[in-house]
């Protein structure tokens, strides 16, 4: 099979193009290199199966030969939440890449896997969500609800063209995602900072109370339900919650985090929320996976002990090596 992925730079995007060739599949990544690192792709780029164009997502030029070219397509690229500036790349990049490579796909008629997010649930209070949740979204004067809406306004586009074309399409909404290849910064999830924080000795920042709750899920586990969405798309029910549904606090994660990289009591400070703005976090966030697991065979296996240990010495060897390269 000839897969595109766009974002094929980034944490999922490796990560998946690297399972995807080792299976034998040719892999043409697309990727600008704004948030994604070469670093990432140095198996890949050994393998002659595998080739990396570089340019934007939004550009249809560069887009739609890379399509035409695919069995299926992969929507990875996007912005994160904003959370303290960056709206406007965010909205632009989800927004017009979204648009630039759905059309494409549903000109060529091919199968189109599109990264969701949990987000799109918002403040919703009820968990655990299924994919008929209502979405809930906050204040129109807060910053980070532009991805969600930007994510909304994808899955809407991807629908629409359904309806009127050839196009075919599968959405995953992810929840939670960490592991090898993860941005190290904020964009990468709390357990990427606190993994860094704890590494140097610092104390480990937790915005508000840390009672808020996650569900983490490790990279291995999207990989597998990318796969089984790619390989064997399943005949009906095309919008699947991906996640494990173990639900932690950020608190606890960082304590478990501290457990794993350094031992001992844990050093933790709150930060008030006031900090960094006008901000507004999600009290609650688990999946309920019945859809992904009856359609998709999707159960996420890796415990989140397990999948902390692995990434935390990633991280170290990554740091090390960023030193090197600097």
């Amino acid at each position: 099979m000839n897969v595109f992925l766009t974002g094929v730079a980034g944490f999922i995007g490796s990560n998946l193009a690297q399972a995807l060739l080792e299976q034998g599949h040719s892999v043409a990544g697309l990727d600008d290199f704004s948030v994604g690192t070469r670093l990432n792709l140095e198996t890949c780029l050994r393998n002659p199966l595998f080739r990396l164009v570089q340019g934007d997502v939004r550009d249809a030029s560069v887009v739609e030969p890379l399509v035409a070219e695919a069995d299926t397509v992969v929507h990875l690229a996007a912005g994160k939440i904003p959370r303290y500036e960056h709206a406007l790349d965010t909205l632009s990049v989800n927004m017009k890449g979204t648009r630039t490579v759905v059309a494409a796909a549903s000109r060529h008629g091919r199968h189109l896997v599109f990264a969701s997010t949990s987000d799109v649930y918002g403040c919703n209070p009820d968990v655990p969500f299924h994919e008929g949740s209502a979405f809930v979204i906050g204040p129109g004067n807060v910053r980070r609800w532009s991805y969600a809406l930007s994510k909304v306004y994808g899955e809407q586009i991807i629908r629409t063209h359904a309806r009127d074309t050839a196009l075919r399409y599968t959405i995953l909404r992810l929840f939670g995602g960490y592991g090898p290849g993860q941005s190290l910064t904020w964009r990468g999830g709390p357990q990427a900072v606190f993994i860094g924080a704890a590494l140097r000795g610092e104390p480990l920042q937790i915005h508000g109370d840390g009672e808020q709750t996650r569900s983490f899920t490790y990279v291995s586990d999207h990989v597998d339900a990318f796969l089984r969405a790619i390989l064997t798309p399943p005949p009906e029910h095309n919008v699947f919650n991906i996640g494990s549904t173990r639900e932690i606090t950020i608190r606890d994660l960082a304590t478990l985090v501290w457990a794993v990289a350094r031992g001992g009591e844990p050093r933790l400070e709150f930060i008030p929320y006031r900090t960094f703005g006008n901000y507004q976090d999600v009290r609650r966030r688990v999946p309920d996976v019945t859809r992904a697991s009856e359609y998709l065979r999707f159960t996420a296996k890796m415990p989140l002990e397990t999948g902390l240990q692995k990434t935390t010495e990633w991280q170290r060897n990554r740091l090390e090596q960023e030193a090197l390269c600097s």
